[in-house]
Order: C-alpha cells, then sequence, then structure tokens
C-alpha cells in the first residue's frame, strides 16, 4: 500500500502547507474529519478463483482543496490495475471501486503485492518522496497453502506499517491527527469459515460478519498493523478424485452386480455326463 498511501499523503501535505496558523489547522481537523474512507478486501470464491476489490470515497471538501492532486492519485490507481488484469468502476468524481482478479493464492499474493509496491515506479517515485519529504511504508501480504484431502487449508497473514502516517506542517510538527483524516479498512471473505490469529504484538482484533465467513479489520494510521487468520476453501482436486472413484465404482457395481471389495463365488464347472 506504499505508492497509495504516499500519493495520498502528497496531496494531503499540500493541504498541510496552506495551514500556516495554529487556529486554521483547528480548523482543518473539523472540516477535514473522515475525508479518505480506503476499503480494501480480498475475496476468495474457491480455491482457484477469487478477486481483491479496493473501494475508495473521498469527501468533497477535500478535492475542493487540490482537485488535481486528486485526480493524479486516482488515475495512478487505475493504470495500476488495468497492467494487472483489473478494472476500474468511477461511482463518481469522488468514488472508485477497482477490482483485480486473481486464480490462486500466489497470484493474490504476486499482484497484491505488486500493486502496492510497483517495482517499475520506484525510482521516479524515489524522487518525489525526497522532494516532499514523505516517509516510507512497507505493505506485504503472504498467503500458505496446503492440501487436506477434500479441503485447502489457507493462511494469510498482511503487515502493513503506518507509523510514518501523518500531515504534518513545515517544520515537521503534527498538526492533523492520521486517523482524523483516513479511515482504512481490511476485509477477508470466504465460503468456509475464517479464524482470526492475534498472537503477534501488533496483531488487530476483527469484526466478524456473514456468519464467520468476513472478517473485517479497521486498521490504525501511525502504527504497526498485523493481521493475520486461517480459512478452508474446498479443495478441487481432491473432490473431482472422489467423483472419479465414485464414476468408477458405479460403473463397476452397473456390470457386476456387485462392488470390487465384495469376493465373490466362482461357479462350480458344469460337469457334462457322458451319453452311454
Amino acid at each position: 500500500m506504499e505508492l497509495a498511501v504516499v500519493n495520498l499523503l502528497q496531496f494531503c501535505r499540500l493541504i498541510s502547507g496552506r495551514l500556516r496558523v495554529f487556529g486554521v489547522a483547528l480548523l482543518a481537523v473539523v472540516l477535514l474529519s473522515g475525508c479518505v474512507q480506503y476499503d480494501v478486501g480480498v475475496n476468495f470464491e474457491g480455491a482457484h478463483r477469487g478477486e481483491f476489490v479496493q473501494h475508495i470515497k473521498l469527501e468533497e471538501r477535500l478535492t475542493n482543496f487540490s482537485s488535481s492532486q486528486v485526480q493524479d492519485w486516482l488515475t495512478s490507481i487505475e493504470q495500476r490495475a488495468k497492467q494487472l488484469g483489473g478494472k476500474t468502476k468511477h461511482l463518481s468524481k469522488q468514488e472508485v471501486v477497482v477490482t483485480i482478479p486473481f486464480s490462486s493464492g500466489k497470484e493474490l499474493e504476486s499482484k497484491f503485492n505488486q500493486f502496492f509496491n510497483p517495482i517499475e515506479q520506484k525510482k521516479s517515485d524515489a524522487k518525489t518522496v525526497e522532494a516532499l519529504n514523505l516517509p516510507n511504508f512497507e505493505s506485504k501480504v503472504n498467503l500458505e497453502q496446503g492440501n487436506f484431502i477434500f479441503w485447502q487449508r489457507s493462511r494469510l497473514s498482511y503487515d502493513l506499517d503506518l507509523r510514518s502516517l501523518g500531515v504534518l506542517s513545515e517544520n515537521g510538527n503534527v498538526i492533523v491527527s492520521p486517523s482524523s483524516l483516513l479511515n482504512l479498512q481490511f476485509s477477508l471473505s470466504s465460503p468456509g469459515g475464517i479464524r482470526s490469529i492475534e498472537k503477534d504484538v501488533n496483531a488487530i482484533t476483527p469484526e466478524v460478519y456473514e456468519k464467520g465467513h468476513q472478517l473485517v479489520w479497521t486498521l490504525q494510521p501511525g502504527q504497526l498493523n498485523h493481521l493475520e487468520a486461517v480459512f478452508w476453501l474446498p479443495s478441487p482436486l481432491g473432490i473431482g478424485t472422489l467423483v472419479i472413484v465414485l464414476f468408477i465404482v458405479g460403473g463397476f457395481y452397473a456390470k457386476y452386480k456387485s462392488f470390487p471389495w465384495k469376493s465373490t463365488q466362482p461357479l462350480a464347472p458344469t460337469t457334462l455326463s457322458r451319453v452311454q
């Protein structure tokens, strides 16, 4: 999520550059409270099908401050989504939904990390970050999967470092709390049940929805965020193997009126009597 947040901070800091008086800064906290709603959801429909969705909603008050920076940010998101085979739906000038499909856990891991940490733009972005004195962010998702006959066990973890997130004045003082500007959420949905793991010191407790099929974490700006969960998905390989076995057994029974694991008594040979 590094580039997305960095681009977001670019126009957020442009706002803070105008707030040179404490009274004006205090007014901005009130006017810009909750100005960005950024929801990221990973939705599994099966072991080899799913999508991750981003729902971004900006308050009109924010776009009025710096509409060109906002549009540049949204355009960069749309371009990166297109490169990864995704699509963008504009609900309004301030609201977009980005959908990127994946066909396996490895592809989700690759596309997710590539979207929020695009390698091809690091050099140009590094110059921008240096010029604006923007902080660095670390975002990484990891997915481990293993087959258990008819089910596939998946363990997803997501680490997001938002300690440097904040709107600063020109002398480096924090004048607007990041939590007052941003509302960030991460959700995970699965056809099987999901169980949250909260052993890490930076773990966040999620809200449970859809009778245990969806977890929603509210990310904490200005802090380290660790999300982890275990969930189960139907295994196509195991289910397919079962169907083939049942088909073979059914065919055997239809032909021999018996199951292959049952022993059958051999028929006694017919003895022909010799005609005297």
